[in-house]
Order: structure tokens, then C-alpha cells, then sequence
């Protein structure tokens, strides 16, 4: 098992980012949280296998269909406790 933390910065609040970064996690297997952060941002934070982390950050790069990404940030992801399945906050 593999963690990620993941950045993405652009139009990605009030597009259902979140939900439909979820829906995307849910069907690559992993496991983790999506939340707004008070910057605008959104934060990913997901756990699974490497693979799967690797098509979620292709995903995130491209977002939902009203999302407008311009950069996603990736880092290894120590530390985080996640539950079962995928929620977002």
C-alpha cells in the first residue's frame, strides 16, 4: 500500500470536485478524503496501490467537468489516518 497527498489548485470548489474525485477513487480501489481548504484549494489525500494513485493524479489533472485545474501537487503521504472507503469533507 501506497499514500499520496494531492494539491489542486484552479476552479475546483463549488464543481463538485470533490465528488466526483471521489466517484473516481471509488472505482480505482482507494481508499482516503477530499476536502476544501480555506485557500481555495482542494486537498486529496488517498491510499492505495501505486498504480491507482498514478491514474488518480492523471484524473486530478483534468478534474470534473466544470473544474478548471491548473496545478495539482503530489507528495508521499505519512502519517495520514484514513478510514474505510472515500469521504470528503
Amino acid at each position: 500500500m501506497s499514500a499520496a497527498r494531492f494539491f489542486v489548485s484552479g476552479r475546483v470548489q463549488g464543481v463538485f470536485f470533490r465528488a466526483s474525485t471521489r466517484a473516481q477513487a471509488q472505482q480505482l480501489g482507494l481508499r482516503g478524503l477530499a476536502r476544501n481548504l480555506a485557500d481555495g484549494r482542494v486537498e486529496v489525500v488517498a491510499v492505495g496501490d501505486a498504480d491507482s494513485l498514478d491514474a488518480l493524479e492523471r484524473w486530478l489533472h483534468e478534474g470534473s467537468p466544470r473544474a478548471r485545474v491548473d496545478r495539482v501537487l503530489r507528495e508521499e503521504a505519512t502519517g495520514h489516518a484514513v478510514g474505510e472507503g472515500f469521504s470528503i469533507a
